[in-house]
């Protein structure tokens, strides 16, 4: 971390990231969609109106991959197929949280229950280590 930036999760960096956070926000506004909709949703942000279909699609198989969305029950489409339907993880919710929290200001200005609390949940447990072994 350099500076006065906060530090950045890797879902929102590099050329991406305007994307990611895109879909994160559509999703939680409006629900399970599919990638269509959450294409026409994305274009009607100016930065991101030309953007393609096959770059949508594409961006959330890759955010379902990595398990920051997942799919849900399919939706009958008008002309007869069935679309998947795709939603936020609560992998993404934290990260649209963490992103957006300024932990400098927690640190200086938070009770010390949340500190605890906090603390409690980034600290690994021996449940955890096992886990990972």
């Amino acid at each position: 971390m350099t500076g006065n930036r906060k530090p950045r999760l890797s879902v929102f960096k590099g050329r991406e990231a305007k994307l990611n956070r895109a879909i994160f926000w559509v999703l939680a506004q409006d629900g399970p969609l599919t990638a269509y909709d959450i294409c026409r949703k994305v274009r009607t942000q100016k930065p991101l109106r030309y953007t393609r279909y096959s770059v949508v699609n594409r961006r959330v198989r890759s955010l379902e991959e990595s398990g920051y969305i997942e799919r849900t029950e399919p939706r009958k489409t008008r002309a007869g197929f069935e679309a998947q339907l795709y939603q936020n993880t609560l992998r993404a919710y934290l990260a649209i949280t963490v992103n957006q929290t300024d932990f400098n200001k927690f640190v200086e200005k938070a009770e010390e229950e949340k500190i605890i609390s906090a603390l409690s949940s980034f600290i690994p447990t021996e449940a955890h280590k096992a886990q990972d072994a």
